[in-house]
């Protein structure tokens, strides 16, 4: 036994005793492996005539290729879900849908007019949308201590379809409130009536005028500063046009203050229709101005400046009051900061009635302005945010389509079976859907304005490298200690 040789290599593989089995069990081994590698090399993966086989452990490299392949798949059905459609034709064709998309929208910043129409959507984030005002006005409402007013409250609630949509709640309280003063009823139950019509007013205002300071940053305030800094570059993006093109519009729907904000913040110019100095009144004749500097001080010639955009509040805002006891006689509506809950705030809540409280001043010639410059030839609409649920604001846009062959509406957002989304009209293009981005798991709506902001939106009229908000945080920051 001791002369038994069993090398592997120069060395020697016997120890310990049982030379003999040591040998047929490693003789076993070998063989059984070897069975296995002849499997092995059976095993086909190819990719056309190529086999994708190289070096060991072939099962784990299909399988590796299929969850690419899986996750390619789900990435490319986002993709095709893109929607992107000029009247009801879809314009994606072949890849890279989303730079067609932004190849599209770089061509309409060309036309000489271009006009933005904002709606919740674009604030949301920070605001609550109306479901979340309802749940946020019912929770208050029952937790209080009136408890005809909260008995009130519920039993309208009870009797509407959906229950949970806070225009319907105001539009029977202000009917109701309307016929009592009609009638000349001012008993305890138009004291109730008032009372709540009071009370959801204040909770709607009360959300709506955010804190906009970087004071005391909570999760809320977070959300805040997030939208604030959205505005702000969109602002950056489409303020500094070339000063041969028409301003850039903005009219919308929101009463918020978080245009002025951006806008002052970047030192922008704007209209929005108020003049004056200490005390600020409407004046529609201001949407017919601009800004301009002189070119040469020895003569009188003048060219408009580059970073100034016209701003239209079709709902009024926060800051909006009348004020009948002022020096200027015609014009009533007042401007004021900061904004405060008064008995003659004058923004439109959300109510059914919109469209009759919109036929009053300064409502009355804001939308006037909306409409005739929709009216102007070679422009374009990007609507934004807006689920063209104000019939009154529609209108304006149908009427527009139906007298003016050059203009172009751009819906960016989902709205899911609207009139308008069914219509062939080739002027008309609407781009909403959902993407995964690069290397995340998150799934993205290319229709929030965020995304349209970042991501859409050309890069044509921005402010190179934001030169003058990176010199302001510097000198903030160091040169004013």
């Amino acid at each position: 036994m001791d002369g038994i040789k069993f090398l592997q290599g120069t060395k020697n593989r016997i120890n310990g005793e049982n030379p003999l089995e040591r040998i047929k069990t490693r003789i076993a081994e070998l063989f059984k492996k070897r069975k296995e590698l002849n499997l092995m090399n059976e095993i086909k993966f190819l990719q056309g005539t190529k086999n994708r086989i190289n070096g060991e452990n072939p099962l784990e490299q299909i399988k590796t290729r299929i969850a690419e392949l899986f996750k390619k798949r789900k990435e490319l059905n986002l993709m095709n879900e893109i929607k992107f459609l000029q009247g009801t034709k879809n314009l994606i064709n072949g890849e890279n849908p989303l730079e067609q998309i932004k190849t599209r929208i770089a061509e309409f910043f060309n036309m000489k007019n271009i006009n933005f129409l904002f709606g919740s959507g674009t604030s949301c984030d920070a605001i609550p949308n109306m479901k979340d005002l309802f749940d946020v006005v019912k929770n208050e409402i029952d937790h209080q201590k009136e408890d005809e007013i909260k008995e009130e409250f519920n039993s309208i609630v009870e009797k509407l379809k959906p229950e949970d949509n806070l225009e319907d709640v105001l539009g029977v309280l202000y009917s109701h409130k309307a016929y009592l003063e009609g009638i000349n009823t001012k008993n305890d139950t138009f004291n109730i009536c008032n009372g709540l019509i009071d009370k959801i007013e204040n909770i709607v205002f009360e959300k709506l005028n955010v804190d906009f300071s970087k004071q005391n940053v909570d999760f809320s305030k977070q959300k805040v500063l997030a939208v604030l800094k959205t505005y702000k570059n969109f602002y950056q993006k489409v303020a500094f046009r070339n000063k041969d093109l028409s301003r850039i519009n903005v009219f919308t729907t929101n009463n918020d203050l978080f245009n002025e904000t951006a806008l002052d913040s970047l030192n922008v110019h704007y209209i929005n229709g108020f003049s004056g100095g200490i005390n600020r009144f409407f004046n529609p004749a201001l949407f017919n101005y601009t800004f301009a500097k002189r070119m040469d001080t020895s003569i009188e010639k003048f060219e408009p400046v580059e970073n100034m955009i016209y701003l239209f509040k079709l709902h009024g805002s926060i800051n909006w009051i009348e004020d009948d006891e002022n020096n200027n006689k015609f014009f009533t509506t007042k401007e004021i900061y900061p904004p405060s809950k008064e008995d003659n705030n004058i923004l439109i809540y959300p109510t059914p009635n919109k469209q009759n409280k919109s036929l009053g001043s300064p409502y009355v010639e804001l939308f006037r302005e909306f409409q005739k410059k929709l009216l102007e030839p070679h422009n374009v609409l990007f609507i934004i945010g807006y689920s063209f649920s104000d019939e009154h604001v529609n209108n304006v846009i149908y009427q527009a389509l139906a007298v003016n062959s050059t203009i172009n509406i751009v819906i960016i957002n989902d709205i899911g079976d609207k009139d308008i989304i069914k219509s062939n009209d080739n002027r008309i293009f609407k781009i909403w859907s959902e993407i995964k981005q690069d290397n995340s798991e998150k799934i993205e709506q290319i229709h929030h304005f965020n995304y349209i902001v970042e991501n859409l939106l050309p890069h044509t009229f921005k402010q190179k490298d934001n030169i003058i908000e990176q010199f302001i945080d510097f000198y903030k920051g160091n040169l004013s200690k």
